[in-house]
């Protein structure tokens, strides 16, 4: 009965992995590419400005991962058309050992620093006030690691 019992939950093992792995976001070889590519298909006319891909190791792994500043390109005559009071869109790219990359997150930012910490590169994200429970005044300053395929908050002043 055990043997059976085995065979039937390795089945149901086998044909849930594949589902699993659909979930997964596939991996991509070039951020800056990749991000190019999608606003030439969104804009009639499209220019980035340097630093619109910064390219740095954010989660301590000695890989060097990809930052993309949208804050940093002109769409149809438009610089930075996701702007607003939060601030630009950025989107972080990490690299993986096996070759490629991939997003861990996006967010709406005035700008970073990246900064030691106890030994530790952090991002130091500024931000509109309200993220750290202010209606006005200077700009929050929102300070995560990377910690595998996660931002983990250290602090909020």
């Amino acid at each position: 009965m055990k043997p059976l019992v085995l065979a039937v939950l390795n089945i149901v093992l086998l044909l849930a992995m594949p589902a699993a792995a659909l979930g997964q976001q596939s991996l991509i070889s070039d951020p800056e590419i990749y991000e190019k590519k999608h606003f030439q298909e969104q804009c009639k006319a499209v220019e980035f400005a340097d630093g619109f891909v910064t390219r740095q190791d954010i989660n301590n792994d000695g890989l060097i991962d990809a930052v993309v500043n949208e804050g940093l390109l002109t769409c149809d005559g438009q610089k930075g058309p996701q702007c607003n009071d939060d601030g630009c869109t950025y989107n972080f790219y990490l690299q993986v050992a096996e070759g490629g990359y991939f997003m861990i997150a996006t967010a709406q930012i005035y700008g970073y620093d990246f900064v030691q910490r106890f030994g530790n590169m952090v991002l130091a994200m500024k931000m509109h006030p309200r993220f750290c429970d202010r209606t006005e005044g200077d700009p929050c300053i929102v300070t995560a690691r990377v910690r595998g395929t996660k931002f983990v908050t250290i602090s909020k002043k």
